[in-house]
């Protein structure tokens, strides 16, 4: 792939950029309207029920709905908000300067280490604390430890309180830059308050409202906040850590230009079917390669993106991953729990393993003799229409994803090496 056609591939992307600014209006604004309207008339709604229902059917329906509510304020609102994807709107109330999500992390906080570290060094490893949090191995690249044989336990305990763990990772991450004691103080104080807030409104304050009914909705905020902790950790890995979804080493960003980034983006996240109700429930965040490219474009125009994108893809002859969630998830699954133990132990290398390694890997690919006359990446693709169907999904048999994989180690080798 050459250097044209690098710049050529940011151009189209620039292009999707400029299209999307240049249409946002009332549509747009309505829709995170009503959605703001929906999710509060939800909640209001979901503690009604579990308040003055009387038996179990009444609290189980509640506490759906507010499980539900709690992960559309969390991942539609409070996650895309804080993005800057409504800040054209100059919305006092709707701006990613003073929206303060329902969960223990302050929003000021997260913005940091989310939208600035994670975003910029998007799985690289050791620049990136996304990648494994700091307790979950996730590539071969990453050194291993014997702390790692705990990784099944720590990513179940992860899961199960992810939103007090990113609490504590947003804190560590911005005190890292920070320069006095105090700053760095002032940083703790402010998130212990956030939590006590936090912890006060689902954990006493609504059920001492129920009175001699405190432990039921005691339970109902209990179970509908874990969810909320476990479905977040779902949609985050298998963005990240599902095979498809590259890892990189430092070297990667040196000298890094905008179209290598766009495309470490691409090669760096992977994509989940879904369907409207899924698609609001995870923030649209099943679209994590189009969020990771456009963080701050309004997350209702995905979709429209999104067949922009996978036609660019397949013109370039790159891979677009995704796939069932359920598929998606377990291949994080399985490389949690195959990377907990020693390299000795793993009959395959870095180079064949079906999770994938950084840059490494394709390195050792591109270096190997290649049959004269082989396709290069960059090529453009005949026949598009052939390579897009199933509503824009183009589905990859296995030989065809192979073939592609040993075409992409000649681009990846020439940008990064």
């Amino acid at each position: 792939m050459s250097d044209a056609d690098i710049e050529g591939l940011a151009l189209s992307l620039d292009e999707i950029r400029s299209d999307i600014e240049a249409s946002l209006g009332p549509k747009d604004r309505a829709y995170i309207e009503r959605v703001i309207r929906f999710q509060r008339f939800l909640e209001v709604a979901a503690r009604l029920t579990i308040f003055g229902s009387r038996g179990k059917t009444g609290w189980t329906v509640g506490t759906v709905a507010l499980l539900a509510s709690k992960c559309i304020e969390n991942m539609e609102l409070g996650h895309n908000i804080t993005h800057g994807q409504w800040d054209w709107m100059n919305d006092p109330e709707i701006h990613s300067n003073t929206w303060e999500w329902d969960m223990v992390s302050p929003s000021s906080q997260w913005k940091y280490s989310h939208n600035y570290v994670h975003h910029v060094y998007t799985n690289v490893i050791g620049m990136d604390d996304d990648l494994g949090y700091g307790v979950l191995r996730v590539s071969r690249d990453q050194e291993w430890k014997p702390s790692y044989l705990l990784a099944p336990l720590r990513a179940v305990l992860l899961s199960a309180v992810f939103e007090w763990a990113i609490a504590l990772h947003d804190l560590f991450s911005e005190q890292a830059h920070q320069e006095t004691e105090e700053a760095k103080a002032e940083l703790k104080r402010a998130m212990i308050r956030k939590m006590i807030r936090q912890a006060g409104k689902d954990y006493l304050f609504f059920p001492a409202l129920s009175g001699r009914r405190f432990l039921r909705t005691f339970l109902a905020n209990l179970f509908a906040a874990g969810f909320r902790s476990g479905w977040a950790y779902i949609v985050i890995v298998c963005g990240h850590f599902v095979d498809g979804a590259e890892k990189f080493t430092p070297a990667v960003v040196e000298n890094e230009t905008k179209p290598e980034w766009y495309l470490r983006q691409m090669l760096g996240t992977a994509n989940f079917n879904a369907g409207p109700v899924m698609r609001m429930m995870s923030g649209n965040l099943c679209y994590q390669i189009e969020h990771h490219l456009f963080p701050d474009l309004p997350s209702n125009r995905y979709p429209e993106i999104a067949v922009r994108v996978q036609a660019i893809l397949a013109e370039y002859d790159l891979p677009y991953t995704t796939g069932p969630l359920i598929r998606q998830f377990w291949h994080t699954v399985r490389t949690i729990c195959k990377l907990s133990l020693p390299d000795q132990f793993l009959t395959a290398t870095s180079h064949d393993a079906p999770e994938t390694a950084s840059e490494e890997r394709f390195r050792v690919v591109a270096n190997q003799p290649q049959p004269r006359n082989a396709h290069i990446v960059g090529t453009r693709r005949r026949g598009l229409d052939s390579a897009i169907r199933d509503g824009d999904r183009p589905r990859i048999n296995g030989a065809r994803r192979r073939a592609r994989s040993m075409r992409l180690a000649a681009l990846v080798a020439l940008r990064f090496s």
